[in-house]
């Protein structure tokens, strides 16, 4: 089927960069949100984003204007039925997202394809409790999405050929690259990247070294851009947790096991940049270590 109209759930930092390269990509974009707040932002954070890239030179005035004209607001969940895709990005718990699809199923055209932008959730049982779980699949976009250029497409076990078919054309019409993945926990890139960012928690609990040490260790000693931990604070230590404990579950290796100090951050409500506080204090004019 030919994609023009694309839903999206959730007007996070997520959701807005989404709506952002599809809305620049040409596609119209009807953009959700349970938050009257996050959704009245939404617009102003979109248009600062794009106002960088006219900054840089990669998009004209033109452009910017007609991605802008695009993107519709609405806080009618079942106004996205007449989308021809829907790209869910909602928080990152399974009651959540199976919640969203349940109340927007019966306003769904039968052709519409369904996807979740989840890091780490099961495709393939979110998918099992939609009425189209052939329709349905992962689209896992990077943070940030109008910098980061993979998607990780991800099959669950009903996903059908011409859907995968379908959501590989919008990863090309983005502009972006593809990486498929089968559905297994956390898929390819937390798979790898979330261990790593626990194992440097380890190493900070065990006190093997400091924040700065940990995160400069890997910056010139690996050629990271981002220190773990720095990196951790970035994507959210709330989310590192959520995958962390997807990994373990649906793994049952001890190796997957949530540093101790992450979940104590987490319960602490530090977690990262989003909350002013997490292996870094922002609160600052420089990120100062917490540890």
């Amino acid at each position: 089927m030919t994609i023009e109209k694309i839903g999206i759930i959730g007007a996070g930092q997520m959701g807005n960069g989404i709506s952002h390269v599809c809305a620049l990509a040409g596609y119209e974009i009807l953009l959700t949100d349970v938050s009257a707040d996050a959704l009245a932002k939404s617009l102003g954070i979109i248009e600062g984003n794009l106002n960088r890239q006219l900054t840089k030179g990669t998009i004209t005035d033109a452009e910017k204007a007609d991605a802008l004209a695009r993107i519709t607001l609405t806080n009618n969940l079942a106004d996205l039925g007449q989308t021809d895709l829907v790209i869910e990005a909602a928080t990152e718990r399974e009651e959540i997202k199976a919640a969203i699809f349940d109340e927007l199923l019966p306003h769904l055209k039968p052709e519409t394809i369904l996807t979740s932008n989840t890091s780490s959730i099961s495709i393939t049982r979110l998918a099992s409790r939609t009425d189209r779980p052939e329709k349905f699949m992962g689209f896992h976009f990077m943070n940030p999405v109008p910098i980061m250029q993979l998607v990780e497409l991800i099959r669950g076990i009903a996903t059908d050929e011409p859907t995968f078919n379908a959501c590989q054309e919008v990863v090309d019409r983005l502009g972006k690259t593809s990486a498929p993945a089968e559905d297994f926990p956390a898929f390819i890139v937390n798979r790898i990247l979330m261990p790593m960012i626990n194992e440097a928690i380890y190493t900070l609990y065990e006190g093997v070294g400091s924040v700065k040490s940990i995160d400069t260790s890997l910056k010139l000693g690996a050629n990271h851009p981002m220190g773990p931990l720095e990196l951790a604070d970035f994507i959210g230590l709330d989310t590192c947790l959520a995958i962390m404990n997807v990994l373990h579950e649906g793994l049952a290796d001890t190796k997957y096991r949530p540093c101790p100090l992450l979940t104590k951050y987490v319960e602490a409500g530090w977690l990262g940049r989003k909350t002013g506080r997490g292996f870094y204090d922002y609160r600052g004019e420089t990120p100062v270590p917490t540890r």
